[in-house]
């Protein structure tokens, strides 16, 4: 199995930045694929962005397209969140995870069940 730890949420104004980390221990990093989830509170969870075993496939939910980017780094067995021009409907708590499966869609990245590790969460928040 693998442990994941977030780290990097906090408190952003509005077209600020911030870079989630995702700290993995244990089995080895590349042997899963990542991806971002958040909850809003009140909210059910949703897909933020994925990123295959080697980094070669990523995907991102529409809300995030050309303003977050999702990345790792195998050697450091650290993932990453690039969050640029933040908007107040970001505000969330961010969940890092992990899937034994690789990801070769879209569809499969999305998806939570195919998810088997997550993180504890860190929070973003971001105001107007």
């Amino acid at each position: 199995q693998v442990q994941l730890v977030e780290s990097g949420g906090g408190l952003v104004q509005a077209g600020g930045s911030l870079r989630l980390s995702c700290a993995a221990s244990g089995r080895t990093f590349s042997s899963y694929a990542t991806g971002w989830f958040r909850q809003a509170p009140g909210k059910e969870r949703e897909f933020v962005a994925a990123i295959s075993r080697y980094g070669d496939r990523t995907y991102y939910a529409d809300s995030v397209k050309g303003r977050f980017t999702i990345s790792r780094d195998n050697a450091k067995n650290t993932g990453y969140l690039q969050m640029n021009s933040l908007k107040p409907e970001d505000t969330a708590v961010y969940y890092c995870a992990a899937a034994a499966r690789n990801f070769y869609s879209d569809y499969a990245s999305r998806d939570a069940v195919n998810y088997a590790y997550w993180g504890q969460g860190t929070q973003v928040t971001v105001s107007s």
